[in-house]
């Protein structure tokens, strides 16, 4: 154990864990806090030393709408919508149901009947996000977002900067989350990335796990392959059929046999089995892409409405750029046939825009040239490429125009609501009652 850090760091040393609620010492063996007699009491052998941490929000999108709804507090809830849709995610009495992320709608609704559907409200769930990586920075400056309710931290060195331990800061700050902000996270903390984020796993909602390196290698070993990250349906087939099963497999193999069968993944993969992980935490880390997408209650074939469509996407899309500071080259147009085949396609943009109008212009191109009668179910539009910037579509005259006009238009918005002023396109028909957003 580390005796060297400032504070009560030397006094957790000394005993078994603390108080997740009151954050007082507890002493070995102690069930309860003894001084406000919580039972959350967070104690583990390498308690003092580890300070890789994965934070994930529990249950966001959801947890969001029960803070704002009171009246859903004990109801199943699903956000998502339509009929064809997918379930963006779903609270934890949904999930009891068997209700899942990604589910299709339909299912979701014959699983659990009674639940509320909400559809989702992404500038919302985008702000409360941006506030969790405000209090997340007050820890580390050493933050790595992986989406907008989750990152890691790496909180070396900042015991003497807090005056307490890693994991008590960490309690803390999960304490602030649900005080503040009315939402709850659960921590996993470790000695590396990929432990964390498997212990964050282990105690939702609101929960806190720690996974110490010594341990690692017990643990994984009765698992399976695809607890690993980047081992999926088909790669655990594969190994299957070599024999590979559990990570205990992996691990009785020597890691240069590893790699004669699967080349450099071979030598990941034995890395992970045992729990070794060099992988700093990044707080460089962008977002790859910004997009949104719309599944029809009915195919649609008509250009028309499917560019009606298109523009509400892109606005969104737009919204979620400008919220972030972020700008793209790249714009990819996604199509999903009656028959469930996938089209992509993609334009590269000059400079970098965040404008509406711009990536719709580059959206309807590509829209255009697929509209040839193909009955659609989805459509989808991102922007990729992705750079921070405060200026972006200032490069010429028309570029700078067509930036006010539009800044002016949110900022109108902004006062008197989305409707105040609607482009002609999309004037002529609002989103339509059949089609809802998957976020």
């Amino acid at each position: 154990m580390r005796r060297d850090a400032a504070g009560d760091n030397a006094r957790a040393s000394a005993t078994a864990g603390f108080c997740r609620d009151c954050f007082a010492d507890v002493p070995d063996r102690v069930p309860r806090c003894i001084a406000c007699k919580s039972p959350r009491v967070l104690r583990h052998a390498e308690l003092a030393a580890l300070t890789i941490a994965h934070v994930d929000c529990d249950a966001f999108y959801a947890t969001i709408e029960k803070r704002d709804d009171p009246s859903l507090a004990d109801k199943p809830v699903i956000i998502g919508g339509g009929k064809r849709g997918v379930v963006s995610t779903c609270c934890y009495i949904a999930r009891t149901f068997g209700v899942r992320s990604a589910m299709p709608m339909f299912e979701a609704r014959r699983l659990c009947p009674h639940a509320t559907i909400v559809s989702p409200n992404m500038e919302k769930y985008v702000g409360v996000g941006r506030a969790v990586r405000r209090l997340m920075l007050e820890l580390t400056p050493l933050v790595e977002p992986l989406s907008i309710d989750e990152a890691f931290l790496d909180l070396t060195g900042t015991e003497r900067l807090h005056g307490t331990i890693a994991a008590k800061s960490l309690a803390r700050f999960a304490a602030r989350v649900e005080t503040e902000l009315g939402i709850t996270v659960s921590v996993g903390l470790s000695c590396n990335k990929f432990l964390a984020k498997i212990a964050s796993d282990l105690d939702k909602p609101r929960g806190f796990a720690i996974l110490g390196g010594a341990e690692a290698q017990s643990f994984l070993a009765p698992r399976p392959v695809g607890l690993i990250f980047g081992v999926g349906k088909v790669s655990q087939e594969r190994f299957a059929r070599d024999g590979i099963r559990l990570i205990a497999d992996l691990q009785r193999l020597p890691e240069i046999e590893l790699m004669r069968r699967y080349g450099g993944e071979g030598q990941r993969l034995s890395r992970l089995s045992h729990g070794i992980d060099n992988r700093k935490v990044s707080p460089e880390r962008e977002a790859k892409t910004v997009s949104g997408e719309t599944t029809f209650e009915t195919d649609i074939a008509d250009f028309r409405t499917l560019e009606r469509t298109l523009w509400r996407l892109c606005e969104k899309v737009s919204g979620r750029l400008k919220a972030s500071r972020l700008a793209g080259t790249s714009i990819t147009l996604k199509l999903k046939t009656a028959d469930f085949k996938t089209r992509t396609r993609a334009r590269s943009l000059s400079h970098p825009t965040q404008l509406a109008a711009r990536i719709f212009d580059a959206g309807r191109d590509l829209l255009e040239r697929e509209a040839d009668g193909t009955r659609f179910r989805l459509l989808g539009i991102g922007v990729s490429s992705l750079e921070e910037t405060a200026d972006a579509d200032m490069g010429d005259l028309l570029d700078r125009r067509a930036a006010e006009a539009e800044q002016a238009m949110d900022k109108l918005r902004a006062r008197y609501g989305r409707d105040a002023v609607v482009r002609g396109l999309a004037f002529e028909g609002k989103m339509e009652d059949d089609v809802t957003e998957d976020e």
